[in-house]
């Protein structure tokens, strides 16, 4: 058997934490391995190799990726286990301490999984007893190398990542430590990919990134151009922009949005506070009148529109007067959901030089107000479309005769049908009230597009 046959008929068993980002690198890490000839393990085997892929965006996301290494290591005994990531990037020798890992691998190094696999099965025993625990992690400044992916996993829509990095270093957030500078491929790498998701089969991709409003850092393009050039490859027939900090959501952007073939009327735009003491103290590069006009932009050209919203609650200097403010703000904007974060003390950030600290209880209790908001304002978005024709992208169907999918302005529905082929459909649904779970809009359907 030749080194580059040594992983054919293995198996291997899979765990990602975080954001979509990571679930779409995993899958394109996975997609190589299974041109390596490995299988991907189902419930009940044990895997040769396990990969995990971290977070570390809070002590919990830390807590969560050991919990997982463990568990991986304790069910599937013998595999060789990498783990990378976020978590391994910033701390990798309390990663390699774990036992049962073989290897750390940080950000730079996901690349080279398949080959740092073929290496650990090419070992003796005894080999592997003197490199268990290594870690190989490149210091977040030398990280400059743009890793590619465009992957779809089990899912109906794909990730296509048009950027890594960060340049901004909020105050809270470790992610410029995790994961580099920001850095980006070509337009034409990035057409290519979505020409390639055409001939797979998929109808929709969610442009993916840690920043993706700042695409071109590396090449001299700009994201308008790129949003431009993917509206024109002839198959995709939807785009979502995963995340876009609201100072580099242009009106340019917002208007070309408005008017093109592809582009859904959904907008995921981070907050992270609505009170501007405190977008101050986390150095964020706008204030919530800035904020609020982009809103009000975007409601303005594409009323339909979803906008998902993150926000963090219990930052430190977030007094209660403050946090009174900022949930003041939020309340009046028309935004459709808050995503909730409850704020967790990083090593290393700006952030711990800031007095005053929330308490836990406070934490919680703020978190629960804010997600109260957030229920008020999603019920009264479906409410709005209940009555209403849309059309959704038909995900692959779980169970018989159930299935599930997203309408163009991001409703989730579920669909009742004795149809067997509706996945991977866009077909236009009249919408219904809620189901049992309020969990998604009752749909039937009316044609297929």
């Amino acid at each position: 058997m030749t080194h580059n046959d040594i992983l054919r008929g293995k198996k291997a068993a899979y765990f990602t934490l975080g954001c979509k980002l990571n679930f779409a690198e995993t899958s394109s890490v996975g997609k190589q391995l299974k041109e390596a000839g490995v299988e991907t393990v189902r419930e009940g085997e044990v895997a040769d190799m396990c990969v995990v892929n971290t977070c570390s965006v809070t002590e919990v996301a830390d807590q969560k990726c050991r919990q997982a290494i463990h568990k991986l290591v304790k069910h599937h005994p013998g595999a060789r286990v990498i783990v990378t990531g976020c978590y391994a990037q910033l701390k990798p020798e309390q990663v390699s301490a774990i036992e049962g890992v073989d290897l750390v691998l940080g950000n730079e190094q996901k690349g080279l999984i398949v080959e740092k696999l073929q290496t650990l099965f090419a070992m003796s025993d005894e080999e592997r007893i003197h490199c268990c625990h290594s870690h190989e992690t490149v210091k977040t400044a030398d990280i400059r190398t743009f890793v590619p992916s465009c992957s779809c996993g089990e899912r109906t829509r794909y990730f296509l990542k048009v950027q890594d990095g960060c340049d901004y270093y909020c105050t809270y957030c470790t992610i410029p430590y995790a994961r580099g500078r920001s850095r980006n491929g070509s337009i034409a790498s990035m057409v290519e990919q979505a020409r390639e998701v055409v001939r797979q089969g998929g109808k929709e991709i969610v442009i993916t990134g840690v920043n993706i409003g700042d695409f071109g850092r590396t090449t001299g393009e700009t994201f308008i151009d790129l949003i431009r050039a993917l509206d024109a490859v002839e198959g995709i027939e939807r785009y979502r922009i995963s995340s876009i900090e609201p100072n580099l959501l242009t009106d340019e952007v917002i208007e070309f949005c408005a008017q093109s073939r592809a582009f859904m009327p959904h907008f995921h735009i981070p907050l992270q506070s609505g009170s501007d003491e405190v977008l101050r103290l986390m150095k964020r590069r706008y204030d919530t009148a800035l904020f609020r006009s982009k809103v009000e932009r975007v409601k303005a050209l594409i009323p339909d529109a979803f906008i998902g919203v993150d926000t963090i609650v219990g930052t430190r200097g977030e007094t209660q007067e403050l946090f009174d403010e900022a949930q003041r703000f939020m309340e009046s904007i028309d935004v459709s959901q808050y995503h909730v974060f409850s704020y967790s003390e990083r090593a290393g950030t700006m952030a711990l030089r800031i007095p005053h600290t929330v308490s836990p209880q406070e934490k919680k209790e703020r978190s629960q107000q804010i997600l109260t908001l957030s229920d008020q304002k999603l019920n009264a978005f479906y409410q709005r479309y209940i009555g209403t024709t849309r059309p959704v992208l038909v995900e692959h169907s779980k169970k018989k005769g159930v299935y599930y999918g997203f309408t163009d302005n991001y409703i989730k529905v579920e669909i009742h049908t004795d149809d067997a082929n509706l996945d991977g459909q866009i077909v236009d649904v009249h919408l219904g009230q809620w189901n049992e779970q309020r969990s998604a809009l009752l749909a039937e359907v009316k044609r297929q597009k």
